[in-house]
């Protein structure tokens, strides 16, 4: 501070002065009564307390979504203004106390400063004028001198005036200190520091001006916040959606949370304000006491003395009350504030407890819902195996059941989750579009799997062919369809391994599918035998004829049968029973009998070997006879 070291320069000169001109220094004034009962730090960090606890309100403001929220939010915003607005008033108050105690320091000091200047000064003029004298007597004495002794009174003269010019910058020195101590700030640098800070921190509120700020945006936002149904406080919450109900039970909590550090954070300012106002009650107490005692020693000769101490105390008593009377004020507010905030808090968490409840029961509800709909699905499942004895219509109904399974728990996942009917079908058409999308392939299969149970669909048990892939069902899926593979030249046999095909292969004509005709077991093999040279060509192909005829003989009934379902299936004409035919190839070298029959699938390979058998007995036979 520009005071103190001012002070301290002439103090160090006083000190050094008075040790070169061999006189002691006076002690100092007696240090002043302190009159404030804050410090500039402890003024300026309660503020920032009451600044921080203030800054809660926006945190009120996000959490107040309903209207008894924003009735509670006004009240506490009110309050919170005059808080404000008092918490500066007894800071300001401090600070005169401050300004006014530096003043009297200073003053103190510099009263000091001056007696002690004074002296020095007059000290110095003392030797200065003595000094000067002497030299003037020397001069006088030189007049009347004989010149042989005038050396030595000449080395006095510049003596005696070197000691005069020493005394005069001494002298000099001692004023220039004087004034620099005269132009020094004397109000107190520190106090007019803290009310600078104190205004520079009321400028960036507006409550502490006393200035009520609108609630017209908050309500505002809070009806903003109050469009989604998570954030409607009136109603019924059986309305709402699982989603919903969780939404809001997880805002409750958190609401309540910040209600509970807002209160808590209210506590500690409060706490802290009745721990200041201690000070200032004392202070009150002994200012009362020193009236008291200036009453009883107040006599006729000293009244003039007395009216300034009066004056003095009667100020001092008005400033120390403007720090205890806001802070009285603020701690009655802050009392009001925290039952705002207790009122607040038991609706909230009643509201907590509220939704919780609506959400257990919606919760419930839906898991008792999809037990009906599995248990119902189990008991579907059951009656099928025990009452559909048929491969292929047991198949669809399983299929039926799993479709209508899960389009129930779609259907009732989506009425519980959601609110709206309106979101609801929102909601759905995004997620079929994304779906379409994504899963176009495995819609494609799905699609494709109602084709392949048509009516010339396949199913389990049937033998296909797609692609090179030769095999029997086993297993027709939503998406894809399982075939253990079968190879072989003659009796075809599995392989051991599983082939997988999406059923989207149905709509590839690069594919290929192959089946035979439900009920239809039959299929035309050919065998090709070269005949011998120079036999009777026209007997000898009458009588391979009438050979693959007795051996197809046994099996006529079921080939018929199954001739019968392909003309029914195909809606063709009636062709005839299925009978073996013999068809001859001349060539340059030899003639080639091509030999064509009908073969039960399941019997394929003993029937190839009696033809093959049959004809070569015919071939042999007639061979022997020619020659």
């Amino acid at each position: 501070m520009r005071v103190s070291i001012a002070t301290g320069v002439l103090t160090g000169i006083a000190v050094f002065a008075a040790q070169a001109a061999e006189t002691p220094t006076e002690p100092a004034a007696s240090t002043t009564q302190p009159r404030a009962v804050m410090t500039s730090d402890q003024v300026v960090q309660i503020l920032d307390e009451t600044v921080d606890w203030y800054r809660t309100l926006g945190a009120q403001q996000q959490a107040s979504r309903q209207p008894s929220d924003l009735l509670i939010l006004y009240a506490n915003r009110q309050t919170a203004d005059q808080i404000m607005k008092l918490a500066f008033d007894f800071a300001r108050a401090n600070a005169e106390l401050l300004s006014s105690e530096a003043g009297a320091k200073q003053a103190a000091e510099e009263a000091a400063s001056e007696q002690s200047l004074s002296r020095l000064r007059k000290r110095l003029d003392e030797q200065r004028a003595s000094i000067q004298e002497e030299i003037e007597a020397s001069r006088r004495q030189l007049a009347s001198t004989p010149k042989p002794s005038q050396a030595t009174l000449h080395s006095r003269i510049s003596v005696l005036q070197a000691q005069l010019d020493l005394l005069n910058a001494r002298r000099n020195m001692l004023g220039n200190m004087a004034q620099f101590a005269s132009e020094t700030d004397s109000s107190g640098f520190g106090a007019n520091a803290l009310k600078a800070h104190i205004d520079a921190i009321a400028a960036s509120i507006p409550a502490s001006s006393g200035t009520p700020v609108s609630v017209v945006a908050t309500a505002a936002d809070a009806d903003s916040a109050d469009d989604s149904p998570a954030a409607a406080a009136g109603g019924s919450l059986s309305r709402f959606g699982i989603w919903d109900l969780a939404a809001r039970v997880f805002q409750l909590s958190a609401k309540a949370r910040t209600i509970e550090q807002i209160d808590q954070r209210t506590g500690e300012l409060q706490a802290t304000f009745n721990t200041v106002r201690a000070q200032p009650l004392e202070q009150l107490k002994r200012l009362a006491d020193r009236g008291d005692a200036l009453a009883a020693q107040t006599d006729a000769s000293n009244l003039r003395g007395v009216r300034d101490q009066y004056d003095t105390l009667a100020w001092l008593f008005q400033q120390t009350s403007s720090i205890v009377t806001p802070l009285t004020k603020a701690s009655v507010l802050l009392n009001q504030y925290r039952r705002n905030l207790a009122n607040w808090r038991e609706a909230t968490r009643k509201q907590y407890r509220e939704a919780l409840e609506a959400l257990g029961l919606r919760v419930a509800f839906f898991a008792g819902l999809l037990a009906i709909v599995f248990l119902l699905a189990h008991l579907w499942r059951r009656a099928v195996y025990r009452y559909v004895l048929e491969a292929r219509r047991r198949s669809r109904l399983l299929l039926l059941q799993k479709i209508v399974l899960w389009a129930l728990v779609v259907a009732i996942a989506a009425s519980t989750f959601a609110t709206e009917l309106g979101s609801l079908a929102t909601f759905a058409g995004l997620i079929t579009a994304g779906l379409a999308v994504a899963m176009q392939s495995v819609l494609v299969s799905i699609v494709g799997y109602f084709f392949l149970i048509g009516k010339y669909g396949i199913r389990v048990g049937d033998r296909v062919q797609i692609g090179p892939v030769t095999g029997e069902v086993i297993e027709m899926g939503l998406v894809r369809l399982h075939l253990m593979e079968l190879s072989g030249e003659g009796p075809m046999a599995p392989t051991g391994r599983v082939v997988a095909f999406a059923n989207s292969i149905i709509f590839q004509s690069s594919g290929g599918l192959f089946k035979q005709i439900p009920g239809v077991n039959l299929a035309w093999h050919e065998i090709t035998f070269s005949l011998p040279t120079g036999a009777d060509y026209a007997a000898l192909k009458d009588k391979m004829v009438e050979a693959v005829t007795r051996v197809l003989a046994d099996y006529r009934d079921d080939m018929v049968r199954a001739t019968r379902a392909i003309e029914k299936a195909a809606a063709a004409p009636e062709a005839g029973d299925p009978l073996p035919s013999v068809q001859l190839r001349f060539s340059a070298s030899s003639v080639d009998a091509i030999v064509r029959y009908p073969v039960q699938l399941s019997h394929a390979a003993e029937i190839d070997e009696r033809v093959s058998r049959e004809l070569l007995n015919v071939i042999s036979a007639h061979a022997t006879v020619a020659a």
